[in-house]
Formats: structure tokens, sequence, C-alpha cells
């Protein structure tokens, strides 16, 4: 079998989700041609294609048009096939031809699945499969589905007419694309994201008491992920009277960068929200092996892999039961849920969290590490990837 993966990027080494895919396909005996905006030439773990270049310079774009569709001389049953589709779609002849040459590189693909990485990758090229008399599987991710179609309303219409498979990381992803319009009857598995083997402790580590204690969230410094609830939430606990650390990492643009280092310091947090900036994966799995306790603040999570690495190490986690956290973790038995989404559920799910017998914490620590162990490993997602595709082929 062979399968076109479509990505905005080349999957760094940090990216276990696609890389462990890749590997998987290929060691069972399957090619896996990667596309991307742009080659990198430091990857070496299966053919990769790149998408035709747009440049902003209007005479080198028309030469460069030129030539890429000289090179479609002979794949002219599929450019045909693509030009009738967009036709039929009412799309004008300009942007037609705009959609071929972007999409020439996919038209000239000779594959038995189509899949595209994410459902924000498809746009103008939602009717590519169809032209080239293929399959197309689409990936769900927390992005696509609970942010994008929120800015761009009916932005998915077209794609869902021609999709053929579904691949969701969660089932509330799936759920909530059904009620944007994927027909209920669209093909579909529940692939959950997966840690590696060497991420997953054997026995948690009972720690001395630190004081103070330290809290980890990794996150976009992104208003979905619940930033400033997290700083007011900071100064609740630090006016209880709470000695801690609380660090965040991850990165955002610089107006909000700005404006989550003012609330910092307009409440007096500068010692105790810590604003750790962009991390490698190997730094923060540091980071994470250093912290008492992992906290996730986000209003939704299409699933959350910082929230299942933090259980593979056998931390003590807490979440808002919101989007697919409640499938990453397991009320009272991996973790911690709180229902109500606000500063002051939190501040006492925290306490109360941190108030529970010793022997009570190791429970759901080590019931946390079983768990990714027995049903998160990348051998078990490799498998569930290869049932994916004979299954709806």
């Amino acid at each position: 079998m062979k399968i076109g993966l479509i990505l905005t990027n080349t999957p760094s080494y940090s990216e276990t989700f696609f890389r462990s895919k890749i590997e998987g396909l290929q060691a069972h005996g399957h090619q896996v041609i990667l596309v991307t905006a742009k080659k990198d030439s430091h990857f070496s773990l299966c053919e990769q294609l790149a998408h035709p270049k747009i440049y902003k310079n209007k005479a080198l774009q028309l030469v460069m048009m030129l030539k890429v569709f000289l090179g479609m001389v002979f794949y002219y049953k599929s450019v045909a096939a693509f030009y009738q589709l967009e036709k039929k779609e009412q799309t004008p002849v300009k942007r037609i031809i705009e959609k071929i040459y972007i999409n020439a590189t996919l038209l000239k693909l000779k594959v038995n699945w189509l899949h595209f990485g994410f459902a924000t990758v498809t746009k103008d090229r939602e009717l590519v499969a169809r032209a080239i008399n293929t399959r197309m599987a689409v990936s769900f991710r927390g992005y696509d589905i609970n942010v994008y179609p929120l800015k761009h309303p009916g932005c998915y219409e077209k794609l869902w007419k021609y999709t053929d498979a579904v691949h969701s990381i969660s089932k509330d992803l799936r759920q909530k694309a059904c009620a944007l319009g994927l027909p209920k009857s669209t093909s579909y598995q529940i692939i959950p994201p997966a840690v590696h083997d060497k991420i997953i402790v054997e026995h948690i580590q009972v720690k001395e008491e630190n004081m103070p204690f330290e809290i980890l969230t990794i996150a976009r410094l992104h208003y979905m992920k619940g930033i400033d609830m997290l700083i007011d939430t900071a100064k609740l606990l630090k006016d209880e009277g709470l000695n801690f650390i609380w660090r965040i990492v991850g990165t955002g643009d610089s107006q909000s960068l700005k404006r989550y280092k003012y609330h910092i310091f307009s409440l007096g947090l500068e010692d105790v929200v810590i604003l750790e900036g962009k991390k490698t994966h190997e730094m923060s799995l540091k980071l994470l092996d250093e912290t008492d306790f992992y906290v996730q603040t986000s209003y939704t999570e299409g699933f959350c892999n910082a929230l299942l690495e933090a259980q593979a190490k056998g931390k003590l986690c807490l979440a808002f039961n919101s989007g697919g956290i409640s499938e990453n973790i397991l009320r009272d038995r991996t973790g911690v849920l709180i229902d109500e989404v606000c500063r002051n559920a939190l501040t006492k799910g925290i306490i109360e969290t941190l108030k529970l017998p010793e022997e009570d914490k190791i429970n759901l620590r080590t019931e946390a590490i079983k768990r990714v162990k027995k049903e998160f490993t990348l051998e078990q997602q490799q498998q569930a990837f290869l049932k994916f595709y004979r299954t709806l082929s």
C-alpha cells in the first residue's frame, strides 16, 4: 500500500506521533510519501516532496507557473478531472488555475490513500484525492475543530463532501466535527496520541517535601489555554499562604506575551509565576521530571499530549473536564478533573488535591503510569493506523 501524507512541515525528531506512524507503516511493508510546504534536507525517514512555492514577485510567479504546468503534461487526466470537479463547485476559472498550481505535486501522485495530517491543511485541496482517483483521509486535532472554525464559519463544508475516512485523536473532536457538518456515516477511527517507551517511568519517585513545591503547565500563550485564569489562580493560592512556583512552558505572539507579563506584574507574582518560554521537547521533559504537580488550565483540548506525558512520568495531574480531557484522565483514578471552568474551582481543586493523603496521591500516580503503559504506547498507535488503512480500504 502507498500512502501520501500531507503536513505543513516536516515532523521534528520530538514529534513522535507522525514519526511513529511513518515508521510503523514502513515496518509493515507500506510506502509513505510525505508532502510538505518545503523539503527538509535533514529528513530521511521516507520519501519527501514539496508543494510548488508561491512567489511575491508576479513575473517570477508567472514563470514558475508556466514551468510547473509544462511538467503536468503527462498528468493531464488528473488535471482535467480536478478542473471539472472545481467547475461543479462553481469555482472561478482563474482560481481553478491557481489551485492546479498549488496542488501540482499532489496531482502527480499515484497512491492508495491521500491522508491530510490536519483538517486545516485541506484548504484548497479538498478535491485532489477524487481527481487522482484515490481515497481521502483527514486527521482531527484540537485547533482544527475547537479554534479554526470559530474564525472561519463553514470552512469545512466542501471537505465533508469529499472525505472518505476520518482519524480523530478523541471521541470529543469527532462529535464536534459532526456538529460542524461531518456526516455521522463517514468512516472513522479514534487513535489518541501515544508516548515513547523511554518517557514512561517504571515506578513513581516519592520526593522529599519541597518548599516551595513546583507546579508545571505546558501550553501556548493563548486565551484558549486559560493563561489569564492560571495567573489569577496563582494569586488566590498565594493569598491562601501556599509556598509554590508555577512554571509555564510555551510561547505566543508578542502582544500576548506582553499582556501576560503585565498581568503577572500587576498581581505581584513575578517570583511565583515563571514564564519559561519556548523549550525543546527534551527540555520540557526535564522540567516535567523536576515538577511536583502538573496542571492543565485549557478551556478545551482535543486530547493534550503534555498531560499524557505528565501521567507517563507519574506526576500528580489536574485539569478541567472539558473537550477530550476526560478521555485522557480517568476521574479520581489517574488524575483529578475539575468540572467548573473558573479560577475559584481551580484554586479549590488544587488545594484539595494537595491535601489528599499521601497514599491516595501515590495511587493516582501509579494508576496513571499503568494506564499509559496499557493504552498509549507507540506500538499500539502503529497497529491502530495499520488497522485504519486496512479496514477502511
